[in-house]
């Protein structure tokens, strides 16, 4: 039975601010499929460190997006990563990977290669695409946008958290460095830095557990989505 059609959402916002979990929440609360795109920045740079590959060589990296697949699960979120028949999800996120994906999603060879499999995901509607920057480039004319903002220090206690990590140790030091210096490449690359849509409504998350994050963009959504028609 073909989806009926449905809201295309851009969730935004920098790392480990929260896009990831609020976003495949907010999918569920709505009946929406959800794309969290740095799956894709992640599993070609575990891909191009396998390889042995430069992370700034973009024009070698690129073509290794063709064997990079995504799955649904039971839900319809986009959550299973397959490289050459082999779920790779759990070797994606590690430390080893956050140090060199900012540097391979800079190469605008890279984003090249990602934009047109993104828009063709959310063509049909009905889905929540999480990212940096779905909004002003991905998908401009989403109909709601949403940017999550968290300070650097709340981004970083939360990654911290989800390894079982003391925030306050060399090791939660060293993930709170990591995050401001991926923060600066982000927003400062040429080809689609990180940055809130022109048009995109702001969440502010510090402070707020994760039921008043997910609660606080869903009535964004609704109200926006309202307003439109839908």
């Amino acid at each position: 039975m073909e989806r009926a059609r449905g809201p295309v959402i851009a969730l935004d916002g920098l790392g480990s601010s929260g896009k990831s979990s609020v976003g495949a929440a907010l999918a569920a609360a709505l009946g929406c499929r959800f794309l969290d795109t740095g799956l894709l920045y992640r599993a070609l740079t575990w891909l191009a460190l396998e390889r042995g590959l430069d992370p700034a060589d973009g024009p070698a990296i690129a073509p290794l997006a063709a064997e990079i697949d995504l799955g649904a699960d039971d839900a319809g979120r986009l959550t299973r990563v397959i490289v050459g028949g082999r779920e790779v999800g759990a070797l994606i996120r590690t430390p080893r990977v956050d140090r060199s994906v900012s540097a391979v999603s800079r190469q605008p060879e890279v984003r090249a290669a990602l934009l047109g499999r993104q828009r063709a995901l959310a063509a049909s509607g009905g889905i929540v695409v999480a990212g940096r920057d779905i909004g002003s480039v991905v998908l401009p004319d989403a109909d709601v946008k949403v940017w999550l903002d968290a300070s650097p220090e709340e981004r970083a206690a939360r990654r911290a958290a989800e390894r079982g990590t003391d925030p306050a140790s060399s090791e939660g030091r060293a993930i709170l460095d990591d995050l401001r210096r991926r923060d600066r490449l982000d927003g400062s690359r040429e080809h689609s830095p990180a940055r809130p849509a022109t048009d995109a409504v702001h969440v502010r998350t510090d402070g707020h557990t994760f039921e008043e994050t997910v609660a606080a963009v869903a009535a964004v959504v609704r109200a926006a989505w309202t307003g439109r028609g839908g």
